[in-house]
């Protein structure tokens, strides 16, 4: 049984603040895989179709990570797009809120991306490192709009943009500055490396 599986999913925030502070000590080996868990546990948590994590560089939106449902547009960790076309690009800049209960309800003139995929209700944060870089951004999607969607769930996607955050800090901090395409937030070995799994 994970770490993660311990608790019930209306404590995801104390499980995700729990893990903020075991990033602190590169040494615990429940705080890789348990970072996964709790990103597919968040997108179930919130009723999303989607959720990922997206690295903006060169231009591109870079798929990092990603979790769906099995009927969810066939998002694949690796794909790229230009970062332009993206909410992710709108939100970090500021022309898009955070928080999109649904998104056909937003005032005429909105500048929305052109998408191939439907686009419900949108829930997106910035991934923020310790130096102010921007390394992209955290975010859930559906299909259908959201309109329980609160500023709570907002704050639990924040928290967990600080622990992706954190995580990438600490493969920077072991030499690993460049992820490749398919990273992943588990470790290659169990109990060791603490860094993106490499090829």
């Amino acid at each position: 049984m994970s770490l993660f599986q311990l608790y019930k999913n209306e404590d995801l925030s104390v499980v995700v603040s729990e893990l903020l502070i075991a990033t602190a000590d590169s040494t615990d080996p429940l705080v890789d895989g348990s970072v996964n868990e709790v990103l597919a546990a968040l997108r179930e948590r919130l009723g999303m179709d989607v959720v990922f994590v997206g690295e903006m560089v060169n231009g591109q939106r870079v798929f990092r990570f990603v979790d769906r449902t099995p009927d969810a547009p066939a998002l694949q960790a690796g794909s790229a797009n230009p970062v332009e076309e993206t909410f992710c690009q709108r939100i970090v800049d500021g022309r898009l809120p955070q928080l999109i209960q649904d998104v056909a309800a937003l005032p005429a003139g909105t500048d929305l991306p052109s998408s191939p995929i439907r686009v419900g209700a949108h829930l997106s944060t910035p991934i923020v490192l310790k130096d102010g870089r921007t390394f992209g951004t955290l975010c859930c999607f559906s299909q259908a709009p959201s309109p329980r969607l609160q500023q709570k769930d907002l704050q639990l996607l924040q928290q967990c943009a600080q622990l992706v955050a954190r995580k990438l800090e600490l493969a920077e901090s072991k030499g690993v500055r460049d992820p490749v395409p398919n990273w992943s937030l588990e470790p290659m070995e169990p109990y060791e490396s603490k860094v993106w799994r490499l090829p």
